[in-house]
């Protein structure tokens, strides 16, 4: 919740798309944040928008809305090639931030962003929601207790039933491809292990698929990685799968745990305990991973609170994107340059 005594945050959206009203409208609701104003390049989209979502006010334009002096939070869920240059706006109108992933088309556009949320010195936060979710806090926490033993190996998967043709996610000129729309899960869900694993991991190799009809975009990647301390990786992604699969395995030396759908943990909360001990089920909860989100993004802006995703960390998984596209046989994403 804002809490007694907190100011709501006061938020705009950038858009009107689909992924909001579950990414931010829900949970501000249930949080009691209020949802200021709203632009899109389609006027009429963003008052219908406003009108079914309880939006305060409609905004004319993207910079109209960073205008306004009473929007403090922006909220970017725009195509993958329009966070960077929207960030970057939303950073030099000083406003905080919460992005879509990734932050960013590539690592030297990311780096910008980094050095303007710097430069702001406003909090810039990209939308790695599982991080705050009971499911990944209680992997993390089986982890360090011992009870798996040293880590060895870590799985994830995150894929998906094809979007149509039509989707932005498949255009190589707004950043898509599997790698930016769900790779970037799999890989930030390894990063996260760093702490356990003697530091952070390194990528070993890299192999993908071309979507037909979409030249330089990803359909499928693959990606291994090595910790330093000798644990190894696997994060996997797919979108055009033949079903919703959203799965992170953690091996260690005396037993595993897994989460079935680590992204969306609402839909499925388990975390699955296997060591000689036997095999138990835990149940975390299903409440929204997006309002555990929201409520620790609020206390960064209102309370100064310390937030484990920053600036530097989204540099960080851009970096390693940028690696497997590489690796892979693609180029890292083009950026996309805002007309005047």
């Amino acid at each position: 919740m804002s809490g007694p005594g907190r100011e709501p945050l006061r938020i705009g959206v950038l858009g009107a798309a689909r992924i909001t009203e579950r990414s931010l409208v829900d949970p501000a609701r249930e949080t009691g944040h209020r949802l200021v104003a709203v632009a899109a390049r389609d006027r009429s989209r963003a008052e219908a928008f406003a009108t079914a979502h309880g939006v305060e006010r409609v905004a004319d334009s993207y910079a109209e809305l960073l205008a306004d002096p009473e929007v403090d939070v922006v909220y970017n869920p725009l195509a993958n090639g329009l966070h960077g240059p929207w960030n970057l706006a939303a950073l030099a109108a000083g406003k905080h931030v919460l992005t879509e992933k990734p932050s960013a088309s590539n690592t030297e556009e990311a780096t910008e962003v980094r050095d303007a949320a710097v430069k702001a010195g406003t909090v810039f936060m990209e939308g790695f929601h599982y991080l705050f979710h009971p499911v990944t806090r209680r992997l993390h926490e089986i982890l360090r207790s011992g009870e798996l033993g040293e880590l060895r190996r870590v799985e994830t998967m995150v894929a998906i039933p094809a979007p149509d043709d039509s989707d932005p996610r498949w255009s190589l000129p707004l950043a898509g491809g599997a790698v930016m729309d769900l790779g970037c899960y799999s890989l930030h869900a390894v990063r996260m292990l760093a702490p356990w694993a003697g530091g952070a991991p390194r990528l070993g190799s890299a192999r993908g698929g071309e979507r037909a009809g979409a030249p330089g975009v990803d359909e499928w990647l693959d990606a291994e990685l090595e910790f330093p301390g000798g644990a190894t990786a696997s994060a996997r992604c797919h979108m055009a799968y033949d079903r919703l699969e959203m799965s992170c395995r953690i091996v260690g030396s005396r037993g595993e745990a897994s989460a079935p759908n680590f992204v969306l943990p609402q839909r499925d909360d388990r975390v699955v305990v296997r060591t000689a001990e036997g095999e138990r089920t835990e149940r975390l909860g299903t409440r929204s991973s997006y309002a555990y989100q929201l409520e620790a993004f609020a206390a960064g802006v209102r309370e100064g609170t310390a937030l484990p995703l920053g600036a530097d960390d989204a540099v960080a998984t851009m970096a390693l994107i940028d690696g497997c596209y590489r690796a892979a046989g693609f180029e890292p994403r083009p950026r996309t340059t805002l007309a005047d």
